[in-house]
């Protein structure tokens, strides 16, 4: 009994310092310091996804797999080798996300050098991202620090393709996010693509697929495996719309996670919901996404504000 006090006494302890740290973020952060930060993300990003359609999927992705390992603080972007990014959940990111992310850090340094750190922009960049493919937009806190550290060991935190309903409902429960919540980032995946690697357990071996998109996904990924990539939402693939969870209600969904949320599971009626109404997922999306993007970031005089984002301050 006195084990399970101090186990609950220090949850709480956790979920209240994760308060008081988003309770210090503010969206007029740089209205003074940095007046033109916010414009110079948005052109940026604005000119990337023109170019090419995936950096939107990418900036969102790297903006989650950032939050859910330790918290919104920018370790993800850490070049170290034996840091985040080399660990199985992120080796599949897209190295032109990283790239893209790079330069519009150089954009904003040359506007404002040392003020804005690299946790902000990546949760600026992943809306701005959305909102170019033509999806919601949402008002981002800011005043985020960047981490001097990163952690691999906490990238089992981020949910593998593989996940069933109840791992996935767990990984996202530990970040204090909700069913709806889940449900809702999850159709992130309406954007961006996935390599062969990541479905093909699925589009072989299950059976809750779609028979004829299953065969027509075998053609270019081998039983062996390839690294050739498929569209996550195959009907609009650049088009940030509710069309994912519509391929769910027909068994088109990508991935085994995609497809687990709509599985004769206590999910499928939100993903119903949002399949028959857009509006309502794009609502739900905005709010998780702010949920997301407040979790435990460093405030104050925590962390750096890093001039590199892929290296710590010297």
């Amino acid at each position: 009994m006195a084990a399970s006090a101090s186990c609950l006494l220090s949850l709480l302890v956790v979920v209240v310092l994760a308060a008081l740290a988003s309770a210090q973020l503010s969206s007029t952060f740089y209205d003074t310091s940095c007046p033109s930060a916010l414009s110079t993300i948005s052109s940026g990003v604005t000119a990337a996804v023109a170019q090419e359609a995936r950096v939107g999927a990418s900036l969102l992705r790297l903006h989650f797999h950032d939050c859910f390992v330790q918290g919104c603080d920018a370790s993800v972007l850490l070049n170290d080798t034996s840091g985040e990014q080399n660990q199985i959940p992120n080796q599949t990111l897209n190295p032109r996300g990283f790239d893209v992310f790079d330069s519009i850090k150089a954009q904003v340094e040359a506007v404002c050098p040392g003020i804005v750190s690299c946790a902000d922009i990546l949760a600026v960049a992943a809306r701005d991202g959305v909102v170019a493919l033509g999806g919601p937009s949402w008002t981002v806190a800011l005043g985020r620090r960047d981490s001097t550290a990163s952690f691999p060991a906490q990238t089992s935190d981020l949910p593998p393709p593989t996940s069933s309903l109840q791992q996935l409902l767990r990984a996202y429960s530990k970040k204090n996010l909700n069913q709806t919540d889940m449900v809702a980032l999850s159709g992130a995946h309406t954007i961006g693509q996935a390599q062969c690697l990541s479905f093909n357990d699925h589009i072989y071996n299950d059976t809750n697929i779609n028979p004829a998109f299953a065969m027509s996904l075998r053609t270019n990924c081998p039983a062996s495996g390839s690294s050739s990539l498929a569209p996550l939402d195959a009907m609009t693939p650049t088009a940030f719309d509710n069309a994912y969870y519509t391929n769910l209600l027909s068994q088109r969904g990508l991935l085994h996670s995609d497809q687990e949320l709509f599985n004769n599971g206590s999910a499928d009626s939100t993903v119903s919901s949002f399949a028959a109404n857009a509006a309502a997922f794009t609502s739900a999306f905005a709010t998780a996404m702010v949920k997301m993007g407040n979790l435990s970031p460093l405030t104050g005089s925590q962390g750096q504000v890093r001039i590199n984002c892929w290296r710590v301050n010297g």
